[in-house]
């Protein structure tokens, strides 16, 4: 299901990214957890398995792929272009370490066509002004408070340098690292355009609930008019 770039505000909306160990311990699968967070409202799905070899990596990511062509709801895939391709998925993310976006780009643009979306991590105004030039779709910026599922996300950043990274690029801004409910709607104040999960959903008890909370907070605090409020960036006119 490619994502045309018009609608990719809407798609980043509320961002699933997937934990199979969080799902285990809830007596769950991954593909249960994602089918209850897209009827509670979840827009976008990453598939994140840093544990898991090629093979068990493709193989969830086409059970993912029935759920989330069902909903029409893109799914991307954390780090790895080649399973990325090799699915048929809506995207890949890449981190500082991974192939560089440029590369990313030429090489998806040939296999899989300009609908393709590459998403970037960033966590300075340097890295995220890179990472657009270079062809980044939109960027995960965090650790904006804290997160216990990625023991390399970096230092926190705190919501004023959220602000100061979303200020500087032209491309829509996840908000990622502790987000929840409660604090969701500061996330998009401070101009991201969307906010990235994955406790919030995979370790709730009722994963359904927990992404209507979080999709509630985001629509609510994306409909309200924008002030002139300089620290807060608004969304691209051209998205």
């Amino acid at each position: 299901m490619p994502v045309h770039k018009a609608r990719l505000v809407d798609a980043l909306a509320v961002y699933l990214i997937t934990d199979p160990a969080l799902a285990a311990r809830r007596g769950r699968t991954v593909q249960d957890v994602v089918a209850r967070a897209i009827a509670g409202g979840v827009t976008c799905v990453q598939l994140r398995a840093k544990d898991f070899s090629t093979r068990a990596l493709v193989e969830l990511g086409r059970e993912l792929l029935d759920v989330t062509r069902r909903a029409r709801v893109p799914l991307l895939v954390n780090d790895r272009l080649d399973v990325a391709l090799a699915l048929g998925a809506d995207g890949v993310h890449l981190g500082e370490d991974d192939l560089p976006i440029d590369a990313a780009r030429r090489i998806a643009d040939r296999v899989a066509g300009p609908g393709f979306l590459i998403g970037a991590s960033a966590d300075s105004v340097a890295v995220a002004r890179r990472a657009a030039d270079q062809g980044a779709d939109y960027l995960g910026v965090g650790d904006v408070f804290g997160t216990t599922t990625k023991p390399d996300a970096g230092p926190v950043i705190g919501i004023g340098r959220l602000a100061e990274i979303a200020r500087s690029v032209d491309v829509p801004v996840v908000g990622i690292g502790g987000v929840d409910a409660a604090n969701a709607a500061g996330v998009i104040r401070a101009g991201a355009q969307g906010v990235a999960v994955v406790s919030a959903v995979f370790a709730a008890h009722d994963p359904e609930a927990s992404a209507r909370s979080l999709a509630r907070a985001v629509l609510t605090e994306r409909s309200r008019p924008k002030t002139k409020n300089p620290s807060v960036r608004s969304t691209p006119s051209c998205f």
